[in-house]
């Protein structure tokens, strides 16, 4: 695995040198300050315009031997993170979750958001130099939304119309929808939505993204050489980028103080004050709309029963859950997801700890002393953290939580899904768009099989409303039904936390919920 061969390695003398100093005692989430002893001297940044050349080794929470390169099938942090190098998709959300052009110049649709008409950017070259053309995207369309074989953008994009797809010439597209659609060019924006060109085989991939695909170990490591030929002028800078899977959160910490790797992703909370320790690295800290939830499968006992989905979610104290699981570092959640969205819900009531009414609601379930088993797994960071702290919190209400802790491979393999009570994690959507990836039947990560006649006709119905003030109505509606009955326990929103070498210029806070500023090394340097 990686970080335990002569690669990446594992300094695990300097690592251990941190915590006999005591480095790794959190305080009560006041900061990122130094350990005992007085602030931390940094080294400078890197100052002046991008320097080109160098290879960049990125430490990657996760994988598996189920690793993928397939652009429209991602799962596991180090599949995202080979996504955002080798595709791009027509629209994109900027640092500030704000809806732009990428590969489209504009997408523009007629008044009832039936008819959506794409223009392509001149001149994108895909990595074997072929050209961008509208027929490449009619095909990426059609292969992510086949019914013999739908990827995981297929909920989100399921009112295009296979045949209703037209090229009008070499850089524009028509697309004629089945049903109205206004959440269309945000779901063209998920970062499985990459466009590939005609007779794309994903087992030698070939994208528009800043990176070319070089070598892929599953589980390991991926390696991708500069695209010379990309849209954007001057970039990439960096030569190559190494992503290597890092299961252990401490063999990942460990390469980046040995200098195995230049920067990490999904920090652990409890190893920041290590981090910070060391004058030649850096913290990178952005607010999101990011989710860890505990999911509760609603078709199966005890959760087919909506008393005990309320006093699961009310067992939960969701300040001690911010300060112990993140540190501090996050916002109180309120089994709502799409925080950022501008539609959000924010009327409804802060729900808190309420031991007396969740054992209440058990009794009148008739589940007094319920024991169940949480699944939980090192799938982002605070996960298996946030299950220890939630089985004694619910011990309070009577509930026995027996915590069964699997590897990232067995919890995405042919269970996952199936789990009566677990966790994920999800970056940064807006209403529409995640409630088509997890809160529809058809929807193709519903880990709570969440099926509920109401919600599916408020949602249907909000995706096709061109007037803003009326599917607001029909959103808040929708949230509310979730908030009521739904089978996710939302209890924080976590900050994204990463950390990189002082020689790594380029990255920036990123509201996307998707570490290292989306993964952006198409834009980031190494100083000399």
């Amino acid at each position: 695995m990686v970080g335990s061969g002569s690669t990446w390695g594992s300094n695990r003398r300097d690592f251990l040198r941190y915590l006999a100093a005591g480095a790794v005692a959190l305080g009560s989430g006041a900061g990122l300050a130094g350990c005992a002893g007085g602030p931390v001297r940094k080294a400078p940044l890197p100052s002046g315009p991008p320097r080109y050349g160098g290879r960049l080794r990125v430490g990657v929470v996760g994988g598996s031997s189920k690793d993928t390169l397939d652009a429209h099938a991602p799962v596991t942090h180090p599949d995202e993170a080979r996504v955002f190098q080798l595709y791009e998709t027509l629209m994109r959300f900027d640092e500030e979750y704000r809806l732009e052009p990428a590969l489209a110049e504009s997408i523009e649709s007629d008044s009832q958001a039936m008819t959506w008409t794409v223009r392509l950017r001149e001149g994108v070259e895909f990595h074997n130099g072929k050209t961008l053309s509208a027929e490449d995207v009619i095909y990426t369309l059609r292969r992510i939304i086949d019914p013999a074989d739908p990827q995981s953008g297929a909920s989100g994009l399921s009112a295009l119309d296979p045949e209703g797809m037209r090229s009008l010439d070499d850089r524009t597209v028509r697309l004629t929808l089945s049903t109205p659609d206004v959440a269309l060019p945000e779901q063209l924006a998920y970062y499985a939505s990459g466009i590939v060109p005609t007779g794309y085989d994903p087992k030698r991939p070939v994208g528009t993204g800043p990176f070319v695909f070089d070598s892929f170990i599953p589980g390991q490591q991926s390696v991708f050489t500069k695209n010379r030929n990309y849209w954007r002028s001057g970039q990439p800078y960096l030569d190559e980028v190494v992503i290597g899977d890092f299961p252990d959160d401490t063999a990942r910490v460990n390469a980046l103080l040995g200098g195995q790797v230049d920067a990490i992703d999904q920090v652990p909370l409890g190893l920041i004050r290590v981090l910070d320790a060391d004058p030649n690295l850096r913290l990178l800290e952005s607010r999101t709309g990011a989710w860890l939830p505990f999911t509760m499968r609603v078709d199966r006992p005890p959760f087919d029963d909506v008393r005990v989905r309320q006093a699961f979610r009310l067992v939960v104290d969701r300040q001690q859950m911010i300060d112990q699981v993140l540190g501090g570092h996050g916002t109180l959640g309120n089994d709502l997801y799409s925080p950022l969205d501008p539609l959000y819900n924010s009327a409804l009531p802060q729900r808190t700890r309420d031991v007396a009414k969740a054992r209440q609601l058990l009794r009148e379930a008739g589940k007094e002393n319920l024991e169940v088993e949480l699944v939980t797994s090192p799938v982002a960071a605070g996960t298996v953290e946030a299950a220890q702290v939630f089985a004694q919190q619910a011990s309070a209400a009577g509930i026995r939580v027996n915590v069964r802790k699997v590897d990232t491979g067995e919890f995405y393999g042919d269970n996952y899904l199936s789990w009566d009570f677990a966790q994920d994690f999800w970056f940064t959507r807006n209403f529409l768009p995640q409630a088509s990836q997890s809160s529809l039947p058809d929807a193709p990560f519903n880990e709570t099989h969440w099926a509920d006649p109401e919600f599916i006709d408020l949602v249907s119905r909000a995706r096709s409303t061109t007037d803003q003030a009326a599917r607001k109505d029909l959103i808040w509606k929708a949230q509310q039904i979730e908030y009521e009955r739904g089978g996710n326990i939302i209890w924080g929103i976590p900050n994204q936390l990463d950390a990189y070498g002082v020689r790594v210029a380029g990255l920036r806070e990123d509201r996307s919920g998707a570490p290292l500023n989306s993964y952006g090394f198409g834009h980031a340097w190494l100083a000399s």
